[in-house]
């Protein structure tokens, strides 16, 4: 069942106060994780959409302000336990934590489901911005620094580490290299052209704007009966609405209230390559129902969008 998102729900609860929210597409089950929430500027969330059109669907403060989410997917097909994106992790700067705090509730988080950090097989980094990235590495009790998931195979864009080993002016605070140079220097991070499938099922595409090479992590699962968790929600199969494929799509969208074509954030590099990507998602993922799943969204961390009758791009949140 799918309920449509309004403006209405800009002052709802966040998602991650109301119980894990999970679901099984295929061979796999779905759980969405947060590593909390953080302050952004209004104007650069929304770019050159004007206020008075972005603050109908979002709320902010008298400083300008919004809630902006920290969304992990967290992917299980009973053999390998896979996280996409790690948040914002626990290694900001004095000068950053005034910007953005220190929110660092991912490992809890997991924590409370029952997930180790050693229960981890692989870790998948849409790109590596700072806030998507976080968590890969922690400072051990020397302060040395070292894999948060030690057992797990981490995997990102290489254009992007490429990219963050000298960025330009605008965005080089957005990259930490202690965040993936040891997991690159180590071989414990695998760098992907795009267009890889890391296991069966789950693959990465390559969708430029916000980056060049940002990518999107796609789960296709099977028609295969799977045995659904307690509580959970199954979609995916031939006697339901929806199709068995997820994209995480990252900053390409990173919330519901980002779905229009030209909606995009003021951080995108190649905020044009934004508008042709999401063209090129959208020719694939209303046909075929893709469930969109959010990475800044504090309130909807996965959901169908559709076109409406006057064709304008909506988004209907999974139950």
């Amino acid at each position: 069942m799918t309920t449509p998102f309004t403006s209405a729900d800009a002052g709802a609860a966040l998602w991650h106060t109301e119980g894990m929210h999970r679901l099984t597409l295929g061979d796999f089950e779905l759980s969405a994780f947060s590593d909390g929430t953080y302050p952004l500027d209004g104007g650069a969330f929304f770019g050159v959409i004007p206020k008075v059109m972005w603050s109908r669907k979002v709320a902010a403060d008298d400083k300008n302000y919004v809630t902006a989410g920290l969304n992990s997917l967290l992917i299980r097909n009973g053999k390998q336990t896979v996280l996409v994106e790690t948040g914002m992790g626990n290694k900001l700067s004095d000068r950053m934590k005034k910007f953005y705090g220190q929110p660092a509730k991912l490992l809890e988080n997991l924590s409370a489901a029952g997930i180790a950090p050693e229960d981890i097989d692989i870790v998948i980094n849409s790109h590596l911005h700072f806030d998507h990235c976080g968590w890969n590495t922690v400072r051990d009790k020397n302060g040395n620094v070292v894999p948060t998931f030690p057992r797990a195979r981490y995997y990102a864009p290489e254009g992007e580490w490429q990219y963050a080993r000298k960025p330009s002016e605008r965005d080089a605070i957005s990259y930490i290299p202690e965040n993936y140079d040891p997991l690159v220097e180590s071989g414990q991070m695998t760098l992907l052209k795009g267009g890889e499938e890391i296991v069966p099922g789950i693959s990465v595409e390559t969708f430029r704007g916000h980056t060049a090479g940002m990518q999107g992590i796609v789960v296709r699962g099977s028609q295969k009966p799977h045995p659904v968790a307690e509580g959970a929600t199954r979609v995916g199969h031939p006697q339901d609405s929806y199709a068995s494929t997820a994209c995480y799509i990252s900053d390409l969208m990173p919330t519901a209230a980002h779905i229009d074509l030209t909606w995009g954030m003021g951080f995108d590099l190649y905020p044009l390559d934004t508008i042709e990507s999401k063209k090129e998602y959208y020719a694939r993922a209303l046909p075929e129902k893709w469930l969109t799943v959010f990475t800044h969204d504090p309130h909807v961390p996965w959901a169908y969008i559709e076109k409406d009758e006057a064709g304008k791009m909506v988004a209907k949140e999974a139950k």
